[in-house]
C-alpha cells in the first residue's frame, strides 16, 4: 500500500514596527487610522516620486537574521517586482530576490529538529482590498509599510512542526523588539508551500528529492488557521495523486467558514515577475563592524533565557518556558528575584506564585509578591476618596511621565503606580491605584 509523506517549507512576512514606512516619510503606524490618510507620492507610486531608504528598517531585518543565526550580506540589492494588482500602486514591489539581506540561517525546534533558513530580506507591504457586496475598496495607508520575509527550506515533514516554528518565530520578533508581531492585526502573516511525495518504505526515503510541483497556501493570520489548512490541503493532493490526478503549481487560499481550500490563481515563477535592479535605490553595503555591533546588542533570546532559567535557577523545564513567554513576563520574573534575595524568599516560591496564581503584572509590583509571599498583612488604604487625593499629588510631582503617557505610551504609568504606592508605605491595593491613575490622565482637566 502507497504511503506518502509532506514536504513542507514556509514563508513568514513581518511587519516591523518602525515610525515611518521603508520608502517614505509617511507613520507606519496606520491600524485604526482613517483609509488613505497616511499617504503621499512614493506610497502611492505617482509618476516622478522617488523612494529612499528606511535606515532603522535595515537594522531591524540584520537583528531579525542574526538572531536566526544568518550570514549577513556585506552587499544587497533592492529590485522590481513586476506585477498587477489593485492593492500595488506603483505596478511592482521593491524587494530583494537575487542579492536578499540575510542568508542560511536555521532554528532548532522542539523536538530538537532544524530548520533551515534560506533567506530573511527587506521588502516593502502592499494596500489592504476590502471586499464588499459586489465593490472591493482599496486602503493605500499600509502600503510601503517596511516588511520583512522569513522563508525556510522545505524541512518541515509534519504539520505540529510549522505550528511550533510559527510560535517560536512570533516569540523572537517579540523579544528583539522589531514588530508587534500581532496576527490580528496583520503583523504577522503565514504562506505555506504545501506538496506530498510518495515513500514506499521508510528505508528507501530520498531525501533530497522534491515534488515537481507545490502548492502556496496564501495569506494565514492564525496559527489554528494554518494548521487546519495544511491538514486540509495534504489530505487533498493524496486524494487527488490516488486518483492518478497531476497537480500544478497553484496558490490557494484558506475559506475557514468551509474548512477547506480554495484556488486563486496558477503560481507563478521568478521569471514572470521579470525582476530586476531597482534604479532608484543604492546598492546596500553593510560594514564587517556594523554587523559585529548588531549582534553584539542582541537581547537575550527567549530559548537562551529558559535555558539559563534551567541550568542557573534550577527551574523545570515547563516552568521555565511559561516564565519566558511572554518578555514581559521574564522581566517581572527577574525584577521580583531581585527583591526576593533581601527578603530570603527563594526561587522556586516565586516561580511557584507566578505561575499558579497567574499574577496581571501590569496591575502589581514586585515588591508586593514578596510581601504576599511572606505574609504579611499590612492595612490597606480602599478609600478612592484618600487615593485619588495622593494619586493627584503623584501627577503633579511628575509633569514629564504624564507628558509621555499621553503620547502613547502608556507603560510608564507602572512608575506612576510605584510613587503613589512608595506614599502609601505599600498600603495601598495596586491595581485600584492603577484604575485611578488611569482615570486621571485621560481627563484632559488633570
Amino acid at each position: 500500500m502507497n504511503t506518502y509523506e509532506p514536504v513542507m517549507g514556509l514563508e513568514v512576512h513581518v511587519e516591523l514596527n518602525t515610525k515611518s514606512k521603508m520608502f517614505c516619510r509617511c507613520s507606519a503606524d496606520y491600524f485604526g487610522k482613517g483609509p488613505n490618510t497616511h499617504t503621499c507620492p512614493v506610497c502611492l507610486g505617482l509618476p516622478g516620486s522617488l523612494p529612499f531608504i528606511n535606515k532603522e528598517a535595515i537594522n531591524k531585518c540584520i537583528q531579525i537574521g542574526l538572531a536566526l543565526n544568518c550570514e549577513v550580506s556585506e552587499k544587497s540589492l533592492f529590485e522590481r517586482k513586476n506585477y498587477f494588482y489593485p492593492d500595488l500602486p506603483k505596478g511592482y514591489q521593491i524587494s530583494q530576490y537575487r542579492w536578499p539581506l540575510c542568508i542560511n540561517g536555521k532554528i532548532t525546534l522542539e523536538n530538537r529538529k532544524v530548520i533551515r533558513i534560506n533567506r530573511v530580506h527587506q521588502e516593502e507591504d502592499t494596500g489592504k482590498l476590502t471586499h464588499q457586496g459586489g465593490e472591493t475598496l482599496i486602503d493605500f495607508n499600509r502600503s510601503g509599510v517596511p516588511l520583512v520575509e522569513i522563508v525556510t527550506e522545505p524541512d518541515f515533514r509534519e504539520v505540529k512542526e510549522i505550528r511550533d516554528y510559527a510560535k517560536k518565530l512570533q516569540q523572537l520578533l517579540r523579544y528583539l523588539g522589531v514588530s508587534n508581531a500581532d496576527m490580528e492585526k496583520g503583523d504577522m502573516r503565514l504562506e505555506a508551500n504545501v506538496s506530498v511525495r510518495q515513500v514506499q518504505s521508510s528505508k528507501f526515503k530520498v531525501q533530497n528529492e522534491l515534488p515537481k510541483y507545490r502548492i502556496e497556501l496564501k495569506n494565514i493570520n492564525s496559527f489554528r488557521f494554518m494548521v487546519a489548512a495544511v491538514e486540509y490541503e495534504i489530505k487533498r493532493q493524496i486524494k487527488a495523486l490516488e486518483k492518478g490526478e497531476k497537480l500544478a503549481q497553484e496558490t490557494r487560499g484558506w475559506d475557514e467558514d468551509k474548512k477547506c481550500t480554495y484556488l486563486q490563481r496558477s503560481k507563478e515563477e521568478a521569471h514572470d515577475y521579470r525582476y530586476f535592479p531597482e534604479p532608484d535605490l543604492p546598492e546596500l553595503i553593510i560594514d564587517s563592524q556594523n554587523i559585529k555591533k548588531t549582534r553584539d546588542s542582541l537581547p537575550e533570546l527567549p530559548w537562551d533565557k529558559s535555558k539559563r532559567y534551567e541550568s542557573e535557577l534550577e527551574i523545570k523545564k515547563a516552568d521555565a518556558q511559561i516564565l519566558t513567554d511572554p518578555k514581559e513576563l521574564a522581566d517581572f520574573f527577574e525584577a521580583v528575584l531581585e527583591h526576593g534575595k533581601k527578603h530570603g524568599v527563594g526561587v522556586k516560591e516565586i516561580a511557584n506564585y507566578l505561575i499558579n496564581k497567574r499574577v496581571d503584572i501590569n496591575s502589581v509590583l514586585p515588591t508586593q509578591i514578596i510581601e504576599d509571599i511572606k505574609g504579611k498583612k499590612v492595612g490597606v488604604i480602599g478609600d478612592k476618596e484618600e487615593l485619588e487625593k495622593i494619586a493627584k499629588e503623584v501627577i503633579d510631582e511628575n509633569p514629564n511621565l504624564v507628558i509621555v503617557y499621553r503620547e502613547g505610551k502608556t507603560t510608564v504609568i507602572m512608575v506612576l503606580v510605584g510613587a503613589v504606592m512608595k506614599k502609601t508605605l505599600g498600603k495601598a491595593d495596586a491595581a485600584k491605584v492603577r484604575e485611578i491613575l488611569v482615570e486621571l490622565l485621560n481627563d484632559p482637566g488633570v
